[in-house]
This record gives C-alpha cells, sequence and structure tokens, in this order.
C-alpha cells in the first residue's frame, strides 16, 4: 500500500465523523443556549504516527439567552443570526463572525450573547483541541408581551416581574451602547445593549431585588439595587458620570444632539496627538477653524477672529486666557478635565458678549472609589495629581504644576541668534471638593489658577529705537473661587447653578512703557433643563458677570493723522489711569424639538444688557440638523444661523483711554453642512460657513483726546467666510488620524468708503494630518504635519530720518497688513511606551516639534535706517522627553 493511500486510511474515520456531525444538525431557539451543529469543526489533528479517533465536538455548559432588541421587540419583529464561534482549548469564544445577518441590532445581541458562552471544549483521543463551529439564535418570543416605555406601566403575567429603563448622559441625551448588567435574587444573570436612544427592557424577571450595574466606554461603572414587584413593570433613568478619563472635545453647541457640528476625540487621542505634550486644549488647535497663533503667542484664533472676539470658560466661568507662555500647555491640566466644548461658530444663546469662537472647559468628579495619584515631569514642566474619597459622600482632588523651561529656552533662543537672556516661569493650581447632599444634589467648591512671569534682557537695544533696550517684564494671572450645586428637581428636570469670584491681572513693562490692569470679576450662572415632552426640552437660564478695574498706562500719544510716529524716546510719555466697573446681565432660551424621527431644531434667543454702553441686545438664534439616512450608515444635513453682539473693550469705551457712548459691534452667523460615514470608523463633516460683522469698533483718524487717549467709533465692518472639513478615522485596536482643512477669508475696513481689506489674523489655508499606530508591547508613535499660510505683515518701506531725536523712524506699507510671511510648515513625531505593574503604570514618551528643523519666520526685523531686513524664525527643534507615573 502506498504512502498516500495509508494517509487516506488514517483520516478516513475523522472525515467520515465530520460528514455525520454535520448532517445531524441541531438548531434550536436562541433560548435553549444550544449550538447548530459540529459542521466545520475545525480540529488540530493528533500524532500522525497512530490511529486517530473521532474528534468530538464542543458542547454548551453555559447557557445565554440574547437581549432582543427593544425596538424590535416593541414592533414584533422576528429575526435569526447565524454564527461562526471559534472555540479554544478552554471552552471559551475567543472569535465570532456573523455568516447569516438578521439586521444590525438582532447581529449586535448575538454576539454579544455569543461572547458569554461557555463550551466543553472539543477532543481529540481525550485532549482539548481548539475548534470552529456554526451557531445560530432565533428571535421568536410571541409569548412575550410587548415590552414598555421607561415612562408607561404595564402588567406582565402573574408571578413575574418586568424592568425598563434608559441610561442618559449628563446633558440628557440617550446613551447608546451602554451595557446593562442585572443579577436577581437567585444569582440569574441577564444583560442588554442600550439602543440608539439609550433605552433597554427585561421580561421574565423573578420578583425580588436585583442589583443593576452600567457601563459604557468613558463613563464610570453605575451599581445600584432596585426591587421588582410582581405583576409589575419597574421603570428607571440612570445617568453614569463621565470617567476621568475620557475627554470630549466637541465643536459648535450643547453636547450632541444640540449643535450644529460636534467632533469628539477618544482619550486615546487626546493623549497621543503629536506635538501637543498630551494636553487637551492644546488638541483644540488641531481642529477645523482654528488659526495658528503667531510666535510663541498663548492665544486663540478662530475662524478668523480676533483672540479678543473668543471667550474660554470653566463650568461656565470666563477666565482671561487658556494657555500658559508659548502655549506650551493650557492653565488646566488635563488629568482634571472631563469635556471641552469648541464652538467656533453658530453657539447656542447660553453664551454670548462675543461674536468670535467660544471654549467651555469642564471639570470631572474627583474619583471616589480609593486613592489615586499622578507625578510626570518632562522638559515642559512638572505635575502632580493626588484625588480619592473623604467619606462615602465627599472627595478631593488638588493638582498643581510648575515649568522650568527658564532653564533651557535661554541657551536655546541665544543659539538662534535672538539676542536675548529669558527666563520665563508658569505655575497653575486646582483644588477641588465635592460632596453628594442628597441623592439628586450634588455641590462643589473649586480654587484654581495661573500666573505667568516673564523677564527677557536685550543683549542690545534696537538700532531704530534705543528705548527698547533693557529689561522687558510681563506678569499674566488670574485666580477664581468657584462655587457650584448640580440639583436634579425630578427626572425630567435639572437645575444647575455656578458663582464664582476672582481676580485677573497682567502687567507689561518695556524701557519706559508701562501698562497695568487689574480687574475682580463676579459671576453668576444659574441653567434650568427641563424636558416639556417626549420630544421636546427647555434649556433656559441667567448669565450675570460684574467687574471692577482699576488701569495704568504709561505711553507716548498716538501720532496725530499724517505724522511719522518716530522712536518712542523721542516721544513724550504721558500717565493715564482710570477704575471703574462693569455690569452686564442676561437672560437666555432654547427648545430642542424633534417633531420627526432624526429631525432636531433648535431655536433660541439671548437677551444682554450692558451697563458700559447704556444698551440692551436682542439676539435670536438657530440650529437644525436631519438624520436624511438613519442608522449606518448615517448621512445627516446641518445648518444654523443667529446674531451675536460684543460690547467695546473697556479701553475704548470708557474714559479716559476711549470714547463713551460706543455700541456693540454685531455679528451674523451662518453655516451648512453634512456629516457622512463610510464605515465604523471613518467619517466625514463638511461645513461652509459665512459672518457679517457690522458696528465694529475703530479708531478716529481724525483726532486724539485731550487727555491722550484714542476717539472710537463703530464705523467699520468686515466678513469672514470659508468652509472646513475633517475627513476622522476613529480609534480602534491600532490605529487613529485625522485629516482637518481650512479654506478662509478675513476681512474688515475702517470706515464704510473704505475698500475691504484682508484682517491682520486671516489665514488662507490651514491643513492639520495626524496619525498614531500601536506598535504593541506597549508602544506607539504617531506624527503630525501642519500647514499654515504666512502671518499678515507690514513692511517698512523705508525710513526718514528725524533730527529732533537722532534716529530714522520707519515709514510702514499704507494699508497695514497687506503683506505675507513666508508659509509655516512643521512635522511633530511622538513616541510612546508604557509600562503596567500591579498596581501603578509608568509611561515615558518623547514628543519632538519640528523634525526637519524648519525654520519657520514668525517676523521682520530691520536695521537702523529700514535699509535691510532680516527674517526671525521661530523655535528650533524642540524635543520633550518625560516620564508619568499613575496610581
Amino acid at each position: 500500500m502506498s504512502r498516500l493511500d495509508r494517509a487516506r486510511g488514517r483520516l478516513a474515520p475523522t472525515i467520515l465523523s465530520l460528514v455525520v456531525a454535520a448532517a445531524i444538525p441541531r438548531v434550536v431557539h436562541a433560548q435553549d443556549g444550544v449550538p447548530s451543529g459540529a459542521a466545520g469543526a475545525k480540529v488540530v489533528p493528533g500524532d500522525p504516527g497512530t490511529k486517530p479517533s473521532a474528534p468530538i465536538p464542543p458542547k454548551v455548559k453555559t447557557k445565554v439567552e440574547p437581549t432582543y432588541p427593544p425596538e424590535k421587540l416593541a414592533k414584533g419583529e422576528k429575526s435569526a443570526v447565524k454564527l461562526m464561534l471559534s472555540i479554544d482549548v478552554a471552552g471559551k469564544v475567543v472569535d465570532a463572525k456573523v455568516t447569516e445577518s438578521g439586521g444590525p441590532e438582532f447581529d449586535a445581541a448575538a454576539l454579544e450573547a455569543a461572547a458569554k458562552l461557555q463550551f466543553e471544549p472539543a477532543t481529540l483521543d481525550g485532549k482539548p483541541i481548539p475548534a470552529k463551529i456554526p451557531y445560530r439564535f432565533t428571535f421568536d418570543f410571541q409569548d412575550v408581551p410587548k415590552p414598555p416605555a421607561p415612562e408607561d406601566v404595564a402588567k406582565p403575567a402573574p408571578k413575574i416581574a418586568g424592568f425598563a429603563g434608559k441610561v442618559r448622559t449628563p446633558v440628557e441625551e440617550g446613551l447608546a451602547g451602554a451595557t446593562v448588567t442585572i443579577v436577581g435574587p437567585e444569582g440569574e444573570t441577564r444583560s442588554a445593549m442600550t439602543d440608539a436612544g439609550g433605552g433597554f427592557a427585561f421580561d421574565k424577571l423573578a420578583p425580588g431585588k436585583w442589583k443593576i450595574t452600567i457601563e459604557a466606554l468613558g463613563f464610570d461603572k453605575l451599581a445600584v439595587e432596585e426591587e421588582l414587584l410582581e405583576g409589575k413593570v419597574i421603570s428607571a433613568v440612570y445617568r453614569p458620570r463621565l470617567s476621568g478619563g475620557a475627554i470630549d472635545i466637541e465643536v459648535k453647541g450643547e453636547r450632541p444632539p444640540r449643535e450644529v457640528t460636534v467632533h469628539t476625540l477618544e482619550t486615546q487621542e487626546i493623549t497621543r496627538i503629536p506635538g501637543t505634550n498630551g494636553d487637551a486644549l492644546r488638541a483644540v488647535q488641531n481642529l477645523p477653524g482654528v488659526g495658528r497663533p503667531p510666535g510663541l503667542a498663548g492665544i486663540l484664533i478662530i475662524r478668523g477672529s480676533s483672540p479678543l472676539e473668543s471667550n474660554i470658560f470653566v463650568e461656565g466661568t470666563l477666565i482671561p486666557i487658556a494657555y500658559h507662555f508659548g502655549g506650551l500647555s493650557a492653565v488646566v491640566p488635563s488629568e482634571l478635565i472631563e469635556r471641552i466644548d469648541f464652538r467656533p461658530g453658530n453657539f447656542g444663546p447660553e453664551y454670548g458678549r462675543v461674536h468670535g469662537g467660544i471654549i467651555e472647559i469642564g471639570l470631572r468628579s474627583p474619583k471616589k472609589d480609593k486613592f489615586h495619584g499622578l507625578v510626570q515631569f518632562d522638559l515642559i514642566d512638572g505635575r502632580f495629581l493626588a484625588e480619592g474619597p473623604l467619606d462615602s459622600k465627599t472627595r478631593f482632588a488638588v493638582a498643581g504644576r510648575r515649568s522650568w523651561v527658564d532653564v533651557w529656552l535661554g541657551p536655546v533662543l541665544r543659539k538662534a541668534g535672538a539676542g536675548v537672556s529669558t527666563a520665563p516661569v508658569y505655575y497653575d493650581y486646582q483644588m477641588m471638593v465635592e460632596r453628594d447632599v442628597s441623592p439628586k444634589t450634588t455641590a462643589r467648591l473649586t480654587l484654581y489658577g495661573s500666573n505667568d512671569r516673564l523677564a527677557i534682557t536685550l543683549n542690545a537695544p534696537a538700532a531704530s529705537d534705543p528705548t527698547l533696550g533693557g529689561d522687558i517684564s510681563t506678569t499674566t494671572g488670574f485666580w477664581r473661587l468657584q462655587g457650584r450645586v448640580e440639583t436634579r428637581l425630578t427626572d425630567d428636570i435639572k437645575w444647575t447653578n455656578t458663582a464664582a469670584y476672582g481676580a485677573d491681572f497682567i502687567s507689561f513693562n518695556l524701557g519706559d512703557l508701562a501698562f497695568r490692569l487689574d480687574s475682580t470679576p463676579i459671576s453668576w450662572r444659574s441653567d434650568v433643563r427641563a424636558k416639556l415632552a417626549k420630544d421636546t426640552t427647555l434649556i433656559a437660564g441667567m448669565d450675570y458677570l460684574y467687574a471692577t478695574y482699576d488701569v495704568k498706562l504709561k505711553a507716548p500719544p498716538p501720532p496725530e493723522p499724517g505724522q511719522t510716529p518716530g522712536p518712542y524716546f523721542a516721544r513724550p510719555s504721558r500717565e493715564i489711569s482710570g477704575t471703574g466697573a462693569l455690569y452686564r446681565p442676561a437672560l437666555y432660551w432654547m427648545l430642542d424639538i424633534s417633531p420627526i424621527k432624526g429631525l432636531k431644531l433648535l431655536p433660541g434667543v439671548r437677551l444682554d444688557y450692558f451697563r458700559d454702553t447704556s444698551t440692551w441686545e436682542i439676539g435670536p438664534r438657530f440650529a437644525a440638523r436631519y438624520d436624511i439616512v438613519q442608522g449606518f450608515p448615517r448621512t445627516t444635513l446641518k445648518g444654523g444661523a443667529g446674531i451675536y453682539h460684543q460690547p467695546p473693550q473697556p479701553q475704548e469705551a470708557i474714559a479716559p483711554f476711549g470714547t463713551p457712548g460706543l455700541a456693540p459691534s454685531r455679528a451674523t452667523h451662518y453655516a451648512v453642512g453634512f456629516e457622512q460615514e463610510f464605515t465604523k470608523q471613518l467619517e466625514v463633516s463638511v461645513e461652509g460657513f459665512y459672518k457679517q460683522l457690522q458696528k465694529l469698533v475703530g479708531r478716529d483718524l481724525s483726532e486724539t483726546t485731550t487727555t491722550g487717549g484714542v476717539t472710537y467709533n463703530n464705523n467699520g465692518d468686515g466678513r469672514v467666510f470659508g468652509a472646513e472639513v475633517l475627513l476622522r478615522y476613529k480609534p480602534d485596536a491600532r490605529f487613529f488620524g485625522w485629516v482637518a482643512y481650512t479654506l478662509s477669508r478675513a476681512e474688515r475696513r475702517l470706515r464704510p468708503e473704505d475698500p475691504m481689506t484682508l484682517f491682520v489674523f486671516d489665514q488662507t489655508h490651514i491643513l492639520t494630518m495626524i496619525g498614531s499606530v500601536k506598535l504593541g508591547r506597549g508602544w506607539q508613535a504617531g506624527a503630525r504635519f501642519r500647514y499654515v499660510t504666512g502671518r499678515m505683515n507690514t513692511p517698512n518701506l523705508g525710513g526718514v530720518y528725524d533730527y529732533d531725536a537722532g534716529a530714522y523712524a520707519a515709514i510702514p506699507e499704507v494699508p497695514p497688513f497687506q503683506s505675507r510671511l513666508p508659509a509655516f510648515h512643521q512635522l511633530d513625531v511622538r513616541i510612546d511606551k508604557e509600562w503596567k505593574f500591579t498596581s501603578w503604570t509608568l509611561s515615558a514618551y518623547l514628543d519632538v516639534l519640528n523634525v526637519y528643523y524648519r525654520r519657520n519666520p514668525e517676523g521682520v526685523s530691520y536695521n537702523y535706517n529700514y535699509t535691510q531686513q532680516e527674517v526671525v524664525s521661530g523655535l528650533p527643534i524642540l524635543p520633550v522627553l518625560g516620564l508619568r507615573g499613575e496610581l
């Protein structure tokens, strides 16, 4: 007999057994929890030198009943799902694939149940072997009553109970995809996944006490106990807290779905974006609509607006800055941030007093399970965080950070030829205590603040103006003591009150020039969110701001019309000071209406009073979203329009610095766009926008005040228009990335008869490409590339000799800011390595900015008579190496 014949002889029993097994299918309903047969089982052969016996297919050891999708059960829909299960030698299901779909909801329920199945493993010659078997779940519960909505009360069959409910986010939106697990008095375990509206339902439950746990990505695990009564259906609404690790960065409006556009970045993306040092607020700079700030300026440029036309809030409280010196770090650490709402335009009526954009930072609750700690050091700063429970109802968090940029930045600038010696220092701090006053009321007291100090000694004065030599110093800081109480009056009404008191201070000294501003703001925000009907929610509240100020200025007066400014040292300085107060209350309301499935209408209005201009302003706003294709792959149309008002800056409208009687400027926002899902990971958002600006405050060039101030008027206008695209691959097991592109044009003029000219913060093209991949064994690597149109610049055409001053004065181009510096482009790379231990985690990272050492232009310097010029470059390559340990 040939070797081939002998092999065939040994395999014949195995093949025959598989054929016989395949010919005897055991098809049952899903509640029976039995596989549909062993056909197709793949086995690992035994020793070829021995006669093999027939493999024994896996047997179900632990039955699992899938959760009937609530919406399908309510409609009486039936289905069946066929799967191919991969079972390891321990009898555990390691993989499940749909071979015959029953629909997305049924498929998801079947896959969830399959993952919990336990088998006695397949065996060959008495030894466990891996196997693959087909399995079928049949959804055909004809004897099960229709599961009620949480608001309904139905009577199931005697001696059984029912349980239904909804899981909601902190802003009362349904939380889809959460896992609800219930354990009965006799140990029976059931589980379900919430539907698109956050709903779930269980039937045929034994009366008694059931333990309920709810788990969802980005939320803390919620555990409660419910008593189920015989013959009744208990309904409940649950609201798990956002976990400390998850940060939502959202665009335009309230968290979904109260917005025109929303982009949510997951924790993995936040902490791994190259070039941001893992900073949540710096991650915002990589989204569409955000311009690049000049040099080391830590300012926000949103859709071509001035930084003074956008506001930053922490839990509804206004703060003056978002970033420390140089924009290298945010004033609030990522470790304490729960969410970031980024609204580049068309924001809701909850916010006003600006017509640019809004960023709101939401702080998370301290952890209450046990004590946690964090320590991190890198070349930028060092930080710590400690948090945990004080008792069963009270928890705390303490954090702080201090920079040591001064250690290395001075040598870097000297090597780059900047001609300065520098010592910048910043620090920030946060202290929080939170207590559950009652099951429906939580109170929080938070103290946070920031301080930046920068002192620069110029090695040589400017050739054109000796006054600019010597010391330059600046200090910027703020602190807030904030109290916040959140009360749930009923399941459908939430009332939040936030009050804060604090101080803002800024000072600047350059030679003979000096400026200082001290302000004491007091704010109160009261917000009510009430569900009026099944498809209607009301958002209404009050937004109050009061602030005192004390300003001192020492500087030469502005030049008269047609007068050459000349060097500062040749112009006599004047000292101006002023004190006063600002009073700005506001009321707002908005409705969230869903008249038909997939359509969201958001009408609203805001009423503002500005004491410094003695005017009332009304700002109506409207936004809408419509899912023209619901489910996957979703297609959504979106649009919005609104009117926004901004009072003039205090130095513009208050004597002796400016002109009393100015009116607030006005902007009308328009936006329209769409969102399209391509795969579960890949999606695109496209939006076009237009802003019409009116009553802009500008200087009257014909006169100055006798006190050395400036005369202003409301004759200016302008416009901003463009388009934004975000193509995003959401994080999977190995990769995340996106491409963000903004095309825009910002134009303004001081008088209606003047032609429109480009605004100083105009940036035509903004392109950002980001990608990061997990390499395995705790390694991850990513890169970010940015390209931005060059900044606007006013070149000097030459110089004229000032005989009185004995120096040359520049002759600037007119009108100003109509030339550009060369384009900015830069590649950043980040590498992470993580080690996990029993009770703590250690990670190391290397974040390298400007990998190919691009000498990006940040400005132009001139020689003494303005006949020669040189481009001033930004920071060279900057590697940031850090270590981080977490408990």
